[in-house]
């Protein structure tokens, strides 16, 4: 069972007219290499089809993000979501249009994402930390921090390869919110860890959001975000559909 979560707080910092993020006519497409059966490809000479070798992932993708908000990206498997906020982090780069950010950005979007599988998790929170802009004397200052927030101190000196993926979100979570980031991403919350630390999330959630930082998170979990978003985004083929009330997002999503 998913944790509860209240609506945004009225002490939450309200959002303002500062842009922290701009994404500007964004396009991503993927090149599909595989080998087509020759079921496929006798299948699609009957039909005189083309067999398709590439994905539009994004299309023409235009959103801003003001400095306060936390704006949710929702859409079916497919839709463009985690590939937008790859690309807002920088582990996409856009074939077409760009990406402006002010601050620093740290998130969750991949298992492991910045970890070296040969270093200890001690070691690749310094390794991650510097990955995100803090100097030696703030990851030290935030080290003992870190650790009792991913609850694995009984294995940080432990390398990371030996690791359970929940580990892993464990501590990429850790160091990513202990980082005071500007811009926040995060890709599916509730897939870390179980029920207890996945609320302790969304109190470092809430706690960041009234500390006025920015946030973009994709999820499944559509009554989480009603409640954690100031608005959310729709994305359909590509596309962004919708961009406004919560609620409204989320029927929109509903109605396909």
């Amino acid at each position: 069972m998913s944790p509860t979560i209240d609506a945004v707080p009225d002490s939450a910092a309200v959002p303002t007219d500062r842009e922290m993020v701009r994404i500007e006519h964004v396009t991503k497409q993927f090149s599909l290499r595989h080998d087509h059966s020759l079921k496929e490809l006798v299948f699609s000479a009957l039909q005189r089809k083309k067999l398709a070798d590439t994905f539009l992932a994004l299309d023409d993708v235009d959103l801003t993000v003001h400095a306060g908000e936390t704006v949710g990206l929702i859409g079916f498997n497919g839709s463009g979501k985690s590939t937008l906020l790859k690309t807002i982090s920088g582990v996409l780069y856009p074939d077409h249009g760009r990406v402006l950010l002010r601050g620093r950005v740290a998130g969750l979007i991949e298992v492991g994402a910045g970890f070296h599988p040969d270093l200890s998790g001690r070691e690749n929170v310094y390794l991650n930390g510097a990955i995100l802009g803090m100097s030696r004397e703030q990851i030290e200052e935030k080290f003992e921090d870190i650790v009792a927030f991913s609850e694995i101190e009984e294995f940080i000196d432990t390398d990371v390869k030996y690791y359970s993926s929940g580990m892993f979100l464990r501590l990429a979570f850790a160091v990513a919110v202990h980082t005071e980031p500007d811009i926040f991403l995060v890709d599916e919350i509730l897939s870390v860890g179980d029920e207890p630390f996945q609320r302790k999330c969304l109190e470092r959630i809430r706690e960041l959001q009234e500390a006025g930082r920015t946030m973009v998170v994709v999820s499944h979990e559509l009554e989480m975000l009603e409640k954690l978003c100031t608005r959310i985004v729709v994305l359909r083929r590509g596309k962004a559909v919708f961009d406004g009330d919560p609620s409204e997002a989320i029927a929109t999503l509903r109605a396909g």
